[in-house]
């Protein structure tokens, strides 16, 4: 007890000396920081936490120096993510406790992630009060014609020294904020009113804080050293699964979570408002929220769950979304309004459906059945009641390649673009289709013993040509059954390297709360785990989503991809002999399609904008910048056009007709499948396949 009490003084009393307040508001701050302290349920839960962690994690990290150490980084990292709140001051009386949060923990002590967070919402307050005067007071004489120029990305950045330079810092951000609002076309009584009521909105939030919301940031920060995956969820949202929040439900049928100040779309769900409406895309963000014909509340800076209860409301409802494109430069924050109806999703129209590609005419025509499956799915009620025709993933396909064979098509395309996975039964049993019995995937637990999942059922129920269709956000489910027929050699995986999900999370109840700990991972029958690097096409085709961004590589901390001894299954090796003449048939065809050209062309330049350290604070300057992007892109969309024979465009499309000219999104019918350039691609390569295997039985 003695050691418990003088680590908390220590604590409690280097964090009161930890620098002034240069930045005094006019008025008092509303934060009532003395309510904000640790309950008794929340140290019980932080205890019973550890010991879950300690027990059952597949990591098995010790709780020690080092996890303090990589806590410490998290727990910075979340409070102050550009390093624009904390200066070098205030790090440096912090890094004393850097090696002692294990301590603290192990001792029921949350004081000092309590001071910590604090400290950052004296910051934030510091920092709203200061651009709230500015707006009032200096936005007039607001000079733009200087030489200025701010870093675009400060997460890696030097704190700055003092508080002299952190005010000079929050000036430059608050310039970029209107200088940016500027260029997407609002003038300045327009620009001061959305900030105004940004900042007010901050001011509101901040004076809402709990001790809660303190509390599930620190967890987390213990939480997440161990992997990405790994969650402290408050009982709040614990009613919500994951932070990430699904509206599948009565909601618009899409996946978020938070991105600094933005809510960012992760995922469409299939068949969902978000997905139909064709206007939304991975990697939005979405910055304001109304309902029905109401105005547009600013979310910037927003807590995600407050978001997420903007945007739910009853079947039937509308709700309107102002956007940014996750297209846009990083400059760039014109936006749009995306008006969606909030339906509940059912099973049906998330099924898996079915489309003919054709190709070539008379007796040279060649017919490719495509099947894209948005999700892996089982109505458990169903099955459970004994319903001879419940609907599953497994079922509905196996009646569709049914069909497409009796319809005489050359191959078949399996569309797994978007499916972000659903049942591991599912997946297996799918898999069982295309291979006679054999593995489909296996699964290491904690204790390091391995689990083999098999396909049972004897028969295979298609065995002709065969590609499997990915992208960035195929994922878990998606992955473990391309992966499988890729190992197989049952199939071509075409497309982008998958998401890269490759663990399994168990959610454990606690006095207060729940956690969602990782305590096993996939690996593919060759012993490749799926996770981090994901499945990597044996055709790759160009995306628009910057994937750097996107995926499982792209978190902090993610578990590491790996390798255990590949399970017993038989490899059928025809595909292999044909893979490089496939590689090649497809690249002069690419480099001669203007929409792969401009797929490219166009990642490329955006890549060019993103890669930018400083942007300039001279109007002038940016505007150009801007106006010559804009240029770049049209002049790509003209060399698309010409090549296609069509009219040239003498100013931009709007970004409605670029997202539905370009989307990877599945599509709706036989027509929309031929005009999809990446699908109407996949199944070029299958004929090529077809004609390959043509030759060589000729020759032989």
């Amino acid at each position: 007890m003695k050691r418990y009490n003088l680590l908390r003084q220590t604590c409690l009393a280097a964090l009161v000396a930890i620098g002034g307040n240069a930045f005094a508001a006019d008025s008092p701050a509303p934060l009532d920081l003395d309510s904000l302290q640790p309950t008794r349920d929340q140290v019980i839960a932080s205890l019973n936490t550890i010991e879950l962690l300690r027990r059952h994690h597949y990591n098995r990290i010790s709780l020690d120096d080092t996890l303090s150490g990589a806590m410490f980084d998290n727990y910075l990292g979340q409070l102050d993510p550009q390093r624009s709140l904390f200066t070098s001051e205030d790090l440096q009386a912090f890094e004393p406790f850097r090696y002692r949060l294990d301590d603290h923990l192990l001792a029921g002590d949350l004081s000092l992630g309590f001071a910590l967070h604090k400290r950052q919402l004296e910051r934030l307050q510091q920092r709203v009060d200061f651009a709230r005067n500015l707006l009032d007071n200096e936005l007039e004489g607001m000079d733009f014609t200087s030489d200025q120029s701010i870093m675009v990305d400060r997460e890696k950045a030097q704190w700055v020294a003092d508080e002299a330079e952190l005010t000079s810092l929050w000036r430059q951000q608050i310039k970029d904020e209107i200088l940016r609002l500027k260029l997407a076309g609002r003038d300045m009584d327009t620009i001061k009113q959305t900030l105004t009521r940004r900042y007010d909105g901050q001011a509101l939030r901040l004076s809402q804080t709990r001790g809660e919301d303190i509390f599930q940031n620190y967890l987390n920060a213990f939480a997440q050293s161990y992997d990405p995956h790994t969650q402290y969820m408050s009982p709040e949202n614990a009613e919500n699964f994951d932070i990430n929040m699904s509206l599948s439900l009565e909601g618009i049928g899409a996946v978020l979570q938070s991105d600094n100040e933005y809510t960012k779309i992760v995922r469409l769900v299939p068949a969902g408002p978000a997905a139909n409406s064709q206007q939304l895309a991975p990697a939005d963000r979405i910055i304001g929220v109304a309902q029905g014909d109401t105005d547009m509340v600013d979310v910037v800076g927003w807590r995600l769950d407050e978001v997420v209860k903007l945007i739910r409301g009853p079947k039937g409802s509308s709700v309107r979304l102002e956007v940014i494109p996750a297209s846009n430069p990083a400059t760039d924050l014109s936006s749009r309004e995306v008006l969606l109806v909030r339906e509940s999703i059912k099973l049906e129209d998330q099924a898996a459906q079915s489309s003919v590609l054709e190709y070539g005419e008379g007796d040279q025509l060649q017919r490719i059945g495509v099947i894209h499956v948005p999700g892996f799915y089982i109505d458990f009620r169903a099955q459970r009641r004994g319903d001879k025709d419940y609907r599953s993933t497994t079922r509905d396909v196996r009646r569709l390649l049914s069909e497409l064979t009796a319809d005489g098509v050359d191959g078949i395309v399996l569309d797994l673009r978007d499916n972000g996975g659903g049942s591991l039964q599912e997946a297996t049993e799918l898999t069982g289709l295309f291979i006679d019995r054999g593995p489909t995937v296996q699964v290491r637990d904690t204790q390091g013993e391995i689990q083999v999942l098999d396909d049972t059922d004897p028969g295979i129920v298609y065995g002709g040509p065969m590609a499997v269709l990915v992208n960035r956000l195929s994922a878990s489910a998606s992955e473990i059954f391309a992966g499988a027929m890729q190992d197989y050699g049952r199939a071509i995986v075409i497309g982008e390297p998958t998401f890269g999900k490759g663990t399994v999370q168990s959610i454990q109840p606690l006095n207060h709360g729940e956690l969602k700990l990782t305590l096993a991972k996939f690996y593919r029958v060759s012993g490749q785990s799926t996770q981090h690097r994901g499945v990597v096409p044996d055709i790759l085709y160009p995306s628009l989503l910057e994937t750097s961004k996107i995926g499982e590589s792209s978190l902090p901390g993610a578990l590491p991809w790996d390798t255990i001894a590949p399970a017993d299954y038989r490899v059928d090796r025809q595909l292999a002999p044909f893979m490089t003449l496939l590689g090649e048939r497809h690249q002069q065809r690419a480099a001669n399609d203007p929409d792969f050209s401009y797929t490219l062309a166009r990642l490329e330049l955006n890549r060019s904008m993103e890669e930018r350290t400083y942007l300039p604070l001279n109007e002038e300057t940016r505007r150009e910048q801007q106006q010559a992007f804009e240029r770049d892109l049209l002049a790509l969309e003209n060399r698309r056009l010409q090549a296609r024979g069509e009219p040239l465009l003498s100013e931009l499309k709007t970004e409605e007709d670029v997202m539905a000219e370009s989307s990877m999104m599945p599509p709706e019918n036989d027509e929309a499948a031929q005009d999809d350039p990446f699908l109407s691609e996949t199944g070029q390569i299958l004929i090529d396949l077809l004609e390959l295997k043509q030759q060589v039985a000729k020759a032989s």
